[in-house]
């Protein structure tokens, strides 16, 4: 297809519907009418003699040939992006949007982030957090910090930090917790991954008592609970270090369990701009260090 005849427009629009998933969000980040997004697809499917998308009952299913041409039009309009920034003089500087989930940003990066930026002055990282469920692609990210397993379809990713758990509580309950045991009579604050709790008490050596206590789907928000003295949570302790040295949390039993590690992950299919490869480079030296 010859350069003057290529259909920015409706590749630009191709590219957010495939991010959104969905020609209604899609309308919305352009600001057009849901008609307006649809007329465009079809006209670059017309053009290109080939459906892009299978409108079902499940919703909007991107073809085989939609999920080829998707990476190649992202990275172009990112390219286009740069270089006019560059020509607009926006100083050179690169935006990378990283998506992290909230215990880690808090803990962790953020407090570090300053370091980065003063040895990096060219790439602005606008950090976004999340309850560790993101789409990168769809809430238009580029990259994203998770915890888990490191094994995600469609993703790549890398190894940061490792940060077993252990029983965290205010002072005035860690006063009364001597033996394991004692946390059979305290309130066990809990995550949404279920299997935390019965895993420590196996390292433990101990039978997993009743939970009942409430379910969150935040670390920051249960070492809040704990904090204010109404339970114990199951904590990654080096993400709440600073509590600990203030002695807001205390560590009552030494027995850690370790159910997976923070990575930072980014879509198969997406080269890696520059910014990317030097905030991969730095945080994996950071989280070594």
């Amino acid at each position: 297809m010859d350069r003057p005849d290529l259909p920015l427009n409706a590749l630009r629009v191709f590219e957010v519907a495939m991010r959104q998933g969905n020609f209604t969000r899609a309308a919305i980040e352009l600001r057009v009418s849901q008609a307006a997004v649809s007329h465009q697809i079809a006209r670059l499917e017309d053009r290109l003699g080939t459906a892009l998308f299978l409108r079902t009952s499940a919703g909007l299913v991107p073809t085989d040939e939609g999920r080829a041409l998707f990476p190649v039009v992202e990275h172009a309009l990112d390219t286009m992006g740069r270089a006019l920034d560059r020509i607009t003089g926006q100083h050179n500087v690169e935006v990378l949007k990283l998506g992290v989930v909230t215990t880690f940003a808090v803990g962790w990066l953020l407090p570090r982030l300053s370091e980065f930026h003063r040895c990096h002055p060219d790439i602005e990282v606008r950090v976004s957090t999340h309850n560790n469920r993101v789409e990168i692609l769809r809430e238009g990210l580029d990259m994203a910090v998770r915890f888990g397993a490191g094994q995600w379809t469609g993703l790549d990713s890398v190894p940061l930090l490792q940060t077993p758990l252990a029983p965290l509580c205010s002072p005035e309950i860690a006063a009364r917790l001597q033996r394991p045991e004692d946390l059979g009579r305290a309130p066990l604050l809990r995550s949404y991954r279920s299997d935390e709790w019965p895993r420590w008490f196996a390292t433990a050596g101990l039978a997993c008592p009743a939970l009942t206590g409430p379910t969150l789907d935040s670390s920051v928000a249960l070492a809040d609970l704990a904090e204010r003295g109404d339970g114990v949570a199951l904590l990654p302790v080096e993400m709440f270090r600073q509590r600990i040295e203030a002695r807001r949390l205390v560590q009552p039993f030494s027995a850690t369990v370790s159910t997976g590690r923070y990575y930072l992950s980014w879509p198969s299919d997406r080269p890696l701009t520059p910014a990317m490869s030097v905030f991969t480079r730095w945080i994996r030296q950071m989280c070594e260090a």
